[in-house]
């Protein structure tokens, strides 16, 4: 019987294909899909004055969750519940007037007459060690943060219409009636601003689980991106 050499050039040239396609495998086993998961996030929780956002960030801090939850700079007396380090870094107007000169606050502002700010290295030291950054602002922070950093992502929080925060602002007695009249004026305008955010929450009343899972799976989804954020500062 005679040797069919078509049949044996035909097989060299699967094996040749085949060690080609091996080796194809192989490179691209080698390479390290862009997916932005490890792509640390740069999270603004914000909203009007009475909407839960220290209650929501005590939450998150309960479940153990992986990120860096920044420590606000404030003038304002603690309130009883409140630890000096945990909840806000309780300083003086000179103290707080010295880091402004020394250039040490990502952003400042007057709220309700008194200063809050984000110390700078803080949340820098925080992105470079790849931990998502959670930073709880006022909305008017929150506005200075979109234009130090664009591609952070800006969480709008609130409740379900204006009576239930009236009746929240109320129930914290922490108000003279004409402060409560001007956090209520506040509140109305910055309700105005949630067009400049990527997400609006509803915070409802005893349903703070609900809250933080929508607000954990809305930072799961910004991991799964096509375009990841990056966030610089």
């Amino acid at each position: 019987m005679g040797i069919d050499f078509k049949i044996i050039i035909k097989a060299r040239q699967i094996v040749i294909m085949n060690d080609k396609l091996c080796e194809e495998v192989n490179v691209l086993s080698k390479v390290t899909l862009n997916t932005g998961q490890n792509q640390p996030l740069l999270v603004v929780l914000s909203g009007p004055s009475g909407v839960g956002k220290d209650t929501v960030i005590q939450a998150m801090k309960k479940r153990g969750l992986p990120f860096h939850f920044v420590v606000t700079a404030t003038t304002r007396p603690a309130r009883p519940d409140e630890q000096n380090g945990v909840d806000y870094f309780f300083l003086s107007k000179d103290e707080f007037a010295e880091m402004i000169e020394q250039d040490e606050l990502l952003e400042y502002a007057i709220v309700y007459n008194d200063y809050k700010g984000i110390p700078k290295q803080q949340v820098r030291e925080a992105l470079a060690s790849g931990k998502d950054v959670i930073m709880r602002i006022d909305v008017q922070g929150a506005a200075t943060i979109r234009k130090l950093c664009p591609e952070a992502l800006l969480i709008f929080l609130t409740t379900k219409d204006e009576d239930e925060l009236i009746r929240r602002l109320i129930a914290r007695k922490s108000e003279t009636p004409e402060g409560l009249k001007l956090r209520i004026a506040t509140a109305r305008q910055e309700q105005k601003q949630i067009d400049q955010f990527d997400y609006v929450v509803v915070n409802p009343q005893e349903h703070l689980d609900e809250t933080v899972n929508t607000i954990e799976a809305i930072i799961h989804a910004e991991h799964h991106r096509v375009h990841p954020r990056k966030a610089t500062l």
